[in-house]
C-alpha cells in the first residue's frame, strides 16, 4: 500500500502545483493512522483521566500520561495529519519545496468528545514520539505551523504561581481553549494553534541535556510570547506546554526523506530550522527521550516559579 500510494504521489506531482497539494495531503493523511493503536472502547475519558491524575505526584503522573498515550487513548481528530509547506528563498537552484506533516493539534488524551489538552515533560513527549516515529518541531517549524494555520486562538495566560503546574491548572486550561474553540466555531481536525507553548528541538540543548526547550504562544500579529527558553530543568512542565507532533517522514520536493537526515543537510535544515543544522539530531533525542538518572535529577534545580 506505501509503494502503490508513493507511485500515486510522483504521478500527481506531475500536473501542477494544486496537484503538489493534493500529494501532499494524501502522503500525511496517511502518515498516521497505522501508528497509534486503535483507541479502546473502555479507554478513560479525558475529563475521567483529569480525576485520576490530579491527587497524584508528578513523576507517577507522568508515567500515567506516557502508557496512555502509548496504548493510543488519543481523539480520533489528532490522526490526521496537516501538511506544512516550507519553500525556500529565490536562488535555490534545487527549487526546494519541504512538506512536513504534523498533528491538526497538541497532544490530547480522551475522545473526541471529552479530551485533554495534556502538558508533560520533554521526555516523555519525545518517548511517545520515537515510539511511533515522530520527532518534536523547531522553533522555525512553530511559526510555521503558526502562520499556516486555518484557526488562530489567542493565548490565556494564567496567574503564574505555585498550581500552575497542577493537573487543576492543566484542566482549567483545557475548559478556557474549549470554550475558544466553540465560541469560534472551530471543527476539529483543523490546523489550529495560538493556545500552547510548545515543546521544541534546538542546539541550545546540547549544553543543557537536563533542561527542556520551550518555545511560541503566539499572539494574533504573529509575534511569540515566549521566546526560545531552556530556563527550566527537564522534570517541568505547567497548563502552557503543549507537544505537537510531527512526522519523522517529510516530502523534499516530492520524494519522501527522514527529517532527522534533511536536519543534517544545511540547504535543507535552513528551511527547517532557525538554526540551521540540529548537530547530531540522532543522539540528541536519544538521550533525551531516555528516563533521567538519579545524579542528573540532582543536579537540576527545583524551577517551579520561572515564566
Amino acid at each position: 500500500m506505501r509503494f502503490i500510494a508513493f507511485i500515486a504521489m510522483i504521478l500527481a506531482a506531475g500536473h501542477g502545483a494544486s496537484a503538489g497539494i493534493l500529494a501532499a495531503g494524501h502522503f500525511c493523511n496517511k502518515s498516521l493512522p497505522n501508528a497509534f493503536p486503535a483507541r479502546s472502547a473502555a479507554a478513560s475519558s479525558g475529563s475521567q483521566l483529569a480525576r485520576a491524575l490530579d491527587n497524584i505526584g508528578d513523576d507517577e503522573r507522568e508515567l500515567k500520561i506516557r502508557s496512555e498515550l502509548l496504548a493510543g487513548n488519543i481523539p480520533e481528530f489528532l490522526r490526521h495529519l496537516q501538511p506544512v509547506v516550507l519553500t525556500a528563498q529565490p536562488g535555490d537552484e534545487r527549487h526546494t519545496q519541504i512538506t512536513v506533516c504534523v498533528m491538526p493539534d497538541y497532544l490530547a488524551l480522551g475522545s473526541d468528545d471529552d479530551f485533554l489538552l495534556i502538558p508533560m515533560r520533554l521526555e516523555t513527549a519525545l518517548a511517545v514520539a520515537y515510539h511511533y516515529g515522530f520527532m518534536l518541531p523547531t522553533t522555525k517549524l512553530v511559526d510555521a505551523i503558526y502562520a499556516q494555520s486555518e484557526v488562530h486562538l489567542a493565548p490565556q495566560p494564567l496567574p503564574a504561581n505555585s498550581s500552575m503546574r497542577s493537573t487543576g491548572y492543566y484542566l482549567h486550561h483545557n475548559e478556557l481553549i474549549g470554550e475558544q474553540r466553540i465560541a469560534s466555531g472551530t471543527a476539529q481536525g483543523l490546523l489550529i494553534s495560538g493556545h500552547k507553548k510548545d515543546l521544541v528541538l534546538t542546539n541550545r540543548l546540547w549544553g543543557n541535556l537536563e533542561r527542556v526547550a520551550i518555545y511560541g504562544w503566539h499572539r494574533s500579529n504573529g509575534t511569540p510570547i515566549q521566546p526560545l527558553s531552556t530556563v527550566h530543568g527537564w522534570h517541568y512542565a505547567d497548563y502552557s506546554h503543549g507537544a505537537r507532533l510531527v512526522s519523522s517522514e517529510i516530502l523534499v520536493n516530492d520524494r519522501p526523506q527522514s527529517l532527522y537526515i534533511a536536519l543534517q543537510d544545511p540547504q535543507l535544515a535552513n528551511l527547517l530550522s532557525s538554526e540551521g543544522v540540529i548537530r547530531k539530531i540522532f543522539q540528541l533525542v536519544d538521550i533525551l527521550r531516555q528516563p533521567k538518572s538519579d545524579i542528573l535529577a540532582k543536579l537540576v534545580p527545583a524551577d517551579s516559579h520561572f515564566d
